[in-house]
């Protein structure tokens, strides 16, 4: 009982971390936390993507899939407050605007945004835009579904994979000694990879290739640029997968 209630903290504190959706206070809190929660971001990225998923299907039988992609996409940004996003704009600010390492970390901890990250924020939710008005709607759901939590997956990933940049500073992401766990990695994979059973094989495949291809180069050019990854980094992981996911999913749609 007490391992439940524990794993039940750990699922809240990783709501309240990822989204804005109103939750119970926790009564305490450790800081850890979030770290150990790191194995159920995918279930949150999840319920983020059913919300957008029903929004889309909604929307796409009063208006068309134009309509209900756009209302998709937005109703997701207001769930989650635009978390991943401001992410991918700071990131690119950072890697695209500065010419050393600490030049560019503080580059990301500015809250006004640049050019390089308009430029991404208007690609990525371009692109998502885009794909998703090319789908069915059953097939745009599943895809949102997918996506949101396989792209907070990926994000896992690369916790593990890769260091925290050491010049960084707290922000969206503070990692503990310990870091993440191959275990709660492996978690967070099993989470996200149900809703791709419900998508054609050959479909989901060209989408994690794609999604993975796209979250390997921004993970690589955050390693030789700032030497590591920062929360921010994370954010912009979550969403060129995401992007690249629904890409290579809707080329085989």
């Amino acid at each position: 009982m007490d391992w439940l209630a524990h794993q039940g903290r750990l699922l809240l504190c990783a709501v309240q971390f990822l989204t804005r959706i109103p939750t119970p206070a926790l009564r305490r809190f450790e800081t850890d936390w979030i770290t150990r929660a790191t194995c159920y971001f995918p279930l949150v990225g999840q319920a983020v993507g059913a919300i957008s998923a029903g929004v889309f299907l909604l929307g796409f039988q009063v208006w068309g899939s134009g309509v209900a992609a756009v209302l998709a996409i937005s109703a997701g940004l207001l769930v989650t407050g635009a978390f991943h996003e401001d992410g991918l704009a700071d990131t690119a600010d950072g890697l695209g605007g500065g010419q050393t390492a600490p030049r560019r970390l503080e580059i990301m901890k500015d809250s006004r945004i640049g050019t390089y990250g308009v430029c991404a924020l208007v690609v990525a939710l371009g692109l998502k835009i885009g794909v998703l008005a090319t789908l069915s709607a059953q097939t745009g759901a599943l895809a949102l579904l997918a996506a949101h939590g396989a792209g907070r997956a990926a994000a896992v990933v690369v916790m593990r994979a890769t260091s925290y940049a050491s010049a960084g500073e707290a922000g969206k992401w503070k990692p503990t000694p310990m870091g993440v766990r191959t275990c709660e990695v492996m978690v967070a994979l099993v989470i996200a990879a149900w809703p791709l059973a419900l998508l054609s094989t050959p479909s989901v495949a060209a989408g994690l290739v794609l999604g993975g291809v796209a979250a390997a180069i921004l993970t690589r050019t955050a390693v030789r640029l700032i030497g590591g990854h920062t929360g921010d980094v994370l954010g912009a992981v979550e969403q060129v997968f995401e992007v690249g996911f629904l890409l290579g999913l809707a080329a085989l749609a």
